[in-house]
């Protein structure tokens, strides 16, 4: 296998290059996504000239999709292309990648062995890595030994003697693990400092000085030097990581130094991000806390770019009063200075609100558009209910929403034919102000909340005849409740009374429209308002909203006649009549 990496330093002074390096060994969670974010955000920036660089303004920005599967005992079967689906859904897009190729790759870790070898031997000659010759019995038995003494094992406490000396490949091919050795300067040092762009200056001990393996025994390298290596070849300047390696900082440093990188000069710097906590704020964030799969919101109906804003905004702000703001928006003002130390909570009902607003903002046509892109495409895997703790989000049961509107009789896959227009009209003038995301419709479905737009309260085949036109006549009645009478006395209404008002309903809806009015819910409510005030508005309208819908909760009475029509409304009077 041969190496394509340049020689550092190739990248034009001033130019600005982050990364995002996933392993890929599952699904893509909100961590891993931020990460990406911020980190293509910088980049976006610098392509604007507006992000900093050492050497003042950044002349260029790069942002790098790179793929780190040393791990091949971890990895999953399908995770690249899931990564990548993942990052298109939300509108991330790369300038080099294991996709696209580019100038610095291979992308691809496994494809670059051979340099991680060439880096190893240049070590090995400097005199900064060795084999490690001893079995994991010995190393065993040492690390009991620190035990016993209370004192932290650390391995360069054994460095091999010349008798213990071995070559990292023997003659037969046979390895054994490559170990750097930490410089000796380093370690009489005592602690080792970094300065971190969102945490400030950070240091630690010299027990956090060890030496490292490199190159484990299979030939493939470790993360703590596959990643150094590759940023060095790629140019990266900025690295955008989640907190947890921050303990491995100081191998991080140990290496650049044996490598003689120094900040600006091959070193990049290091922007430490907050972790994201559970919904409570006491832990981070874990499967059992709602930790899913990115896409599975795409799944359940979120819009990408509100899940983008939101995920911008845990752990970042412009510093100012904003909430809603365009990818292009947060990458003009991202900056690692506006980056929380905390961290931030998983607050999936500032998702909903978030979402909520891009669809406000959208013009009907708009909305309809990405409601019918969602049921078409990815409807189909909206999980038939919320993960258990500990599930999998992969493996939850899915449902097809098309084919469940389908199959309870409301067929929308002809988009000529009047079921379709009827449930645009049903999306825009009922539903829309309802919606938050998309995949709520399930739940109305579920309910019956399309039903009753399209058959009558007592049109239910799968139920027992009698038993509906009881519950139907107990529900127009409702005897539990009291209603306010247009005087203000609280009343009963019965089989009479009710009766007698959907008549009078009846009457008026007869005759409106002969002078030409259009019907719609404002004409509608404005024909039956004056009934409503005189009689009581519950007196009124309760009984008609049960004549339409035939449900205890469903949408006003005049948004319900509007959509109806003139007919169909005064068939399912004259039915509710009937029955009293």
């Amino acid at each position: 296998m041969t190496s394509h990496a340049h020689t550092p330093h190739t990248r034009p002074s001033g130019h600005i290059v982050t990364r995002f390096a996933p392993s890929p060994t599952g699904f893509m969670h909100v961590g891993g996504v931020r990460t990406a974010l911020f980190a293509w955000a910088f980049a976006q920036k610098a392509k604007q000239g507006l992000a900093d660089c050492l050497t003042g303004k950044a002349t260029g920005g790069t942002f790098i999709l790179r793929i780190e599967d040393t791990d091949k005992e971890r990895e999953v079967e399908g995770s690249i292309g899931h990564i990548i689906e993942s990052l298109k859904w939300l509108g991330i897009d790369w300038d080099e990648g294991p996709d696209i190729g580019g100038n610095f790759g291979p992308y691809i870790q496994s494809e670059r062995l051979d340099t991680y070898r060439t880096y190893a031997r240049i070590l090995i000659d400097k005199g900064l890595a060795y084999a490690d010759p001893y079995s994991q019995e010995e190393l065993d038995g040492f690390r009991k030994k620190a035990e016993e003494e209370k004192r932290p094992f650390l391995y360069r406490d054994h460095r091999p003697d010349a008798s213990r000396l071995s070559p990292w490949i023997d003659e037969d091919g046979k390895r054994v693990p490559l170990r750097l050795r930490i410089p000796d300067e380093m370690i009489a040092a005592g602690h080792v400092r970094w300065d971190d762009l969102v945490r400030g200056p950070l240091s630690a001990g010299p027990e956090s000085l060890d030496d490292f393996i490199l190159i484990k025994s299979d030939g493939y390298p470790t993360y703590n030097f596959a990643h150094i290596i590759d940023d060095l070849l790629m140019g990266v300047t900025h690295i955008c990581r989640a907190d947890e390696f921050i303990s491995s900082t100081p191998k991080f440093i140990a290496l650049y130094e044996a490598l003689g990188l120094k900040i600006g000069a091959g070193r990049p710097e290091f922007a430490t991000l907050p972790p994201i906590m559970s919904p409570d704020g006491k832990k981070k964030l874990g499967k059992r806390d709602g930790a899913k799969d990115i896409l599975a919101y795409r799944a359940e109906g979120y819009l990408p770019e509100a899940v983008l804003n939101f995920l911008a905004f845990i752990g970042w702000n412009p510093g100012d009063e904003r909430e809603i703001m365009s990818a292009k928006e947060i990458a003009s003002e991202f900056d690692f200075k506006m980056v929380q130390s905390a961290g931030g909570k998983l607050n999936e009902d500032k998702l909903i609100w978030t979402n909520r607003e891009y669809l406000t903002r959208m013009s009907d046509d708009q909305w309809l558009s990405r409601f019918f892109s969602y049921l078409d495409n990815n409807a189909s895997a909206l999980p038939t209910k919320p993960s258990a703790a500990g599930d999998t989000d992969s493996e939850a049961p899915t449902i097809d929403l098309k084919k469940k509107f389908a199959d309870r009789g409301i067929d929308i896959s002809d988009t000529s034919s009047p079921t379709y227009a009827q449930f645009k009209r049903i999306l825009i003038e009922i539903m829309r102000e309802r919606i938050s995301y998309f995949g709520e419709v399930n739940a109305m479905l579920d309910n019956g909340e399309f039903d009753y737009f399209f058959r009558s309260p007592l049109d239910n085949p799968e139920a027992d005849g009698i038993a509906t036109i009881e519950r139907f006549k107990a529900l127009l009645i409702c005897p539990e409740k009291m209603w306010k009478n247009g005087a203000g006395e609280k009343i009963q209404i019965d089989s009479v009374s009710t009766a007698a008002i959907l008549n009078q309903v009846g009457e008026i809806l007869e005759k409106h429209t002969d002078d030409g009015s259009e019907w719609n819910k404002d004409s509608v409510k404005a024909a039956l308002w004056p009934l409503a005030e005189h009689e009581g508005r519950g007196v009124v309208l309760w009984p008609l909203r049960v004549a339409l819908s035939g449900a205890e909760r469903s949408p006003d009475p005049f948004a319900l006649a509007g959509i109806l029509g003139k007919t169909e409304t005064l068939l399912r009077l004259k039915a509710a009549i009937d029955i009293l």
